[in-house]
């Protein structure tokens, strides 16, 4: 939901403010096609992640520190499987060309890849557990177009129809801004050591599906 303020002057004292709001649907964003990724996918899917946590992390994090972000990134093939991961395509020279990927998750696992430590692969219960926000990834020549916020809307979509009420969702400290800016609140930050000495900050936050 966006809003837009129209304020009243009069003889240069303001008296009066309208508050327009508005939605935009994030899900037809002119140039962009959204499907659910494919195991032929996985190849291209791995190569955008490498690059958007190589790239895209620079400005907010040390290279050690994106090192140890890597122990809870990446890609966790479950979420292909149970078709609720989703790409987002464009047209590049001519060519069709994924640039962003990211979807929601049935299962307990909060973040990382088939590599983390500590999933829990059990299938969530729609009545009393959260969905999961996993795995947003966008292609470094693609930020700040909608990306993430189309992916948003397409897996909160798909878990509220499934029957969740909750998504929850771990953030890097990069990715917090737009998940602030999509109405997700803080529920608890986590630090974990890294293999390097670094220190890896996930941020555990949720957002109300109703």
């Amino acid at each position: 939901m966006q809003s837009s303020a129209l304020h009243f002057f009069l003889g240069g004292l303001k008296i009066g403010t309208v508050v327009f709001e508005f939605q935009f649907d994030m899900t037809k964003i002119p140039g962009f096609i959204h499907r659910i990724a494919q195991p032929s996918d996985v190849r291209d899917i791995m190569e955008l992640m490498n690059l958007s946590i190589e790239l895209n992390m620079r400005a907010f994090l040390s290279q050690a520190q994106i090192e140890a972000n890597k122990e809870s990134m990446g890609l966790d093939q479950t979420l292909i499987e149970d078709r609720t991961y989703f790409v987002v395509e464009a047209e590049k020279n001519g060519k069709t060309v994924i640039i962003g990927c990211g979807g929601w998750g049935k299962r307990r696992t909060l973040y990382g890849g088939n590599h983390t430590i500590g999933r829990d692969d059990d299938f969530a219960n729609p009545e009393i557990e959260p969905a999961r926000i996993r795995a947003m990834y966008t292609h470094p020549e693609w930020v700040r177009q909608g990306v993430g916020s189309l992916l948003l809307d397409v897996a909160e979509n798909a878990a509220r129809e499934a029957g969740f009420k909750v998504i929850e969702l771990g953030s890097t400290l990069p990715g917090e801004p737009l998940y602030l800016a999509r109405g997700y609140v803080e529920l608890l930050r986590e630090e974990r050591m890294a293999a390097n000495g670094h220190k890896n900050i996930i941020i555990k936050m949720s957002k109300s599906l109703v």
